[in-house]
């Protein structure tokens, strides 16, 4: 299924005027009507003209056989996890936080500012929700990033280990270079593919968040037209973090070849707690590019515009969330790692130096795909759940989500056209309005 279908869905919504009376919106207030009675498709009982059926054909009835009015769910399609309704579905609406009832929580997260808590269970309930969409996902590009390159490492370190025992200079050299333009590749393509799988989670993040369900392939087809600015955010943000490493480092040749030893010290001691400063800042006011890019369709500079505003208040507090993801994934790679340097370590033992170097690298790159597959996917969830949570708290956001899961729980169905809510024209705040 394409978002390319010649919809006029895939253009954003644009704000109702502030004055007079704005047109009704599909998506009503909590405890108004929606726009279709209940029980009939948006549109008809064909579904909306032009919309995103759910894979498999037609609309996405939640709650089994019988649900919205006697409506069965379509051939093919997807039934989130305890779908709508009474228990595990929807409570009535009403107020939340302190003092007030439990907010609304169709999906992944409660329609309301979220907490610590609610962020990191929101990204792994994405996983075990819709795994094929996620870890399939992520293991598909974690495999083809590292492993197909580690294997021509371990051939590599093996023909290494021979050309040093024979005294070959010549050709140690010349393999070093080949690790070299190997490693760079990798880098390359690794930088690409996560870059694209980031872009990917996040359509299956917009969607989890009411409680549907994404395939793969439906998550390749609502993303792949945001490929090229997914690509040139991540190229700009990857040049704008390098950028002070190429002045520390003419400031340090400047100072050695002026014999300053002290001056040199002083340059690389304050370059790093420098550098750490500035990567911590710029990686604040870029963390929600992705999200701008994909959920809103927004260009390379909007997008980079979009999450420096979106990050101009609580900036602390998505650091000390960015931080904290950076520890777990940390641990995660440790925990996971363990078990296959054990390996390693036997098989370097067991085969001795002249076989052991092919088949530890070998071993390694499973161990680190492993790890990048659970890795790639929390991270993606946390960055865009912050990103959701900040335009809650900013954009007064949980209001839309709540007006959209009040109708969807009536209508028994969540449609693809929610994927338009993200858009900034549906926000309830003052910036849902001029394009932030």
């Amino acid at each position: 299924m394409s978002e390319g279908q010649g919809s006029a869905k895939d253009e954003p919504t644009q704000p109702p005027e502030r004055s007079g009376t704005p047109e009704r919106s599909p998506w009503a207030a909590p405890g108004g009507e929606p726009a279709d009675a209940p029980g009939t498709p948006p549109g008809g009982p064909a579904g909306p003209a032009g919309g995103e059926p759910y894979p498999g054909g037609g609309w996405q009835p939640q709650g089994g056989p019988g649900a919205a009015g006697g409506h069965t769910p379509p051939p093919g399609g997807h039934l989130p996890p305890g779908g709508y309704g009474a228990p595990g579905g929807y409570g009535a609406p009403g107020p939340y936080g302190p003092g007030g009832g439990p907010a609304l929580r169709p999906g992944i997260i409660p329609l309301r500012p979220l907490s610590v808590s609610d962020i990191l269970d929101g990204a792994i309930q994405m996983m075990r929700s819709n795994p094929k969409a996620t870890l399939g996902l992520a293991a598909v590009v974690a495999a083809l990033s590292t492993l197909p390159s580690a294997v021509a490492q371990a051939l590599v370190f093996d023909e290494l280990f021979d050309v040093l025992l024979s005294g070959n200079t010549n050709g140690a050299v010349s393999l070093g270079f080949a690790q070299i333009a190997g490693f760079l590749f990798t880098t390359v393509l690794e930088f690409f593919a996560v870059t694209i799988l980031t872009g990917m989670l996040t359509r299956v993040l917009g969607r989890s968040v009411f409680g549907g369900r994404i395939t793969p392939a439906e998550a390749w087809e609502l993303t792949r037209r945001q490929v090229p600015a997914l690509l040139g955010v991540a190229a700009l943000t990857t040049l704008i973090m390098l950028a002070p490493m190429a002045v520390l480092w003419g400031l340090m040749v400047a100072a050695i070849l002026a014999g300053r030893l002290e001056l040199f010290a002083l340059i690389l001691i304050g370059g790093i707690f420098g550098y750490l400063a500035y990567v911590l800042f710029f990686t604040v006011r870029f963390a929600f590019v992705a999200p701008a890019v994909v959920l809103e369709r927004r260009g390379v500079i909007d997008a980079l515009r979009r999450s420096w505003r979106l990050t101009l208040t609580g900036f602390w507090r998505v650091l000390g969330i960015v931080l904290l993801t950076f520890l777990i994934t940390f641990v995660i790679n440790i925990v996971i790692g363990i078990p296959f340097s054990i390996t390693a370590s036997g098989l370097a033992y067991a085969l001795g130096p002249g076989g052991a170097a092919g088949a530890v690298t070998i071993v390694q790159a499973i161990g680190a795909t492993v790890a990048a597959v659970v890795t790639y996917t929390l991270q993606a969830g946390v960055y865009g759940l912050l990103y959701a949570d900040q335009r809650m708290r900013i954009e007064a956001f949980d209001l839309v989500l709540q007006s959209a899961a009040v109708d969807q729980q009536r209508l028994g169905w969540v449609p693809a056209s929610a994927d338009e809510l993200w858009y900034p024209s549906n926000a309830a705040g003052p910036q849902g309005y001029g394009g932030t």
